[in-house]
């Protein structure tokens, strides 16, 4: 990643509690196509989170601290927050003295862009307003949460408005946390009265059929974007009595992950 700062657009989106399970049984079946097409082989990496909800799992993102692969080994990171002791940056880290990712790639000269989901980015109070904080441009409606079925389409509409306003030449990093895959998730299985896989597996679908036209917006810029997607934490739908997520279960510490680089006029 160290190469690439500056040269590239640099893009985070976090699809906020997907399953690793979820998520790697509709790719194998081919229900998440547009994923497929840019996910490495088109299947997730599975790796653990780093906490277990959104907020804790957010700062542990932006200090480097990516959902570390599964398999046991000393896995360099892409980018790493300076520290003493770091045992996991290497040749190709990009280690940054500042303390967070959003704050290092502005001094580098990059516009950075949140475009926030659940409600720890709603900035309706303090705490809501810490990590939408880091960021020059923040952007939250109640359109884009939790309960509002076509969240990911009113974020689109948005990053649709924001992106041209930043110049051309000026390197962009744009955060976005998807909302769609949360509890309350129902509303994309017709009929549904209730949460479960099969509910989270729809709004997943959701998510799918709506990411072209992210990548395109991305992309409409004409510069390349490395970008990396992946969940900040699972969720649990009664596995061993669990329901939700803030607890240290198998499927909320096991998450999809993958990073790519998207190219103008791939999509």
């Amino acid at each position: 990643m160290r190469e690439l700062i500056g040269s590239h657009d640099v893009c985070l989106v976090t699809l906020d509690t997907l399953r690793f399970d979820v998520a790697d049984d509709l790719a194998a079946a081919g229900r998440t196509p547009a994923l497929a097409r840019v996910l490495p082989g088109g299947r997730w990496e599975r790796r653990h989170s780093p906490a277990s909800f959104t907020y804790a799992a957010h700062h542990a993102f932006f200090a480097g601290f990516l959902p570390t692969p599964a398999a046991p080994g000393r896995h360099e990171r892409l980018y790493a927050a300076a520290f003493p002791g770091s045992e996991t940056s290497g040749e190709r880290t990009w280690v940054f003295d500042a303390a967070d990712l959003p704050t290092a790639l502005a001094q580098e000269g990059y516009h950075t862009l949140c475009v926030g989901g659940v409600g720890f980015f709603n900035r309706r109070g303090a705490l809501g307003s810490v990590l939408p904080g880091l960021f020059a441009e923040a952007h939250w409606e109640p359109e884009f949460g939790v309960t509002a079925p076509g969240c990911l389409d009113a974020q689109l509409d948005r990053l649709a408005e924001t992106l041209p306003r930043v110049p051309a030449r000026q390197p962009l990093f744009t955060f976005l946390n998807v909302a769609a895959l949360h509890q309350p998730n129902r509303h994309y299985l017709p009929g549904a009265d209730a949460d479960d896989l099969a509910s989270h597996a729809a709004a997943l679908e959701y998510v799918d059929s709506r990411v072209g036209r992210l990548f395109a917006l991305l992309t409409g810029r004409g510069r390349p974007v490395f970008t990396i997607v992946c969940s900040d934490h699972g969720t649990a739908y009664g596995e061993d009595g669990h329901t939700g997520h803030r607890i240290g279960h198998d499927v909320v510490w096991t998450v999809p992950y993958a990073h790519f680089t998207l190219r103008p006029g791939e999509w």
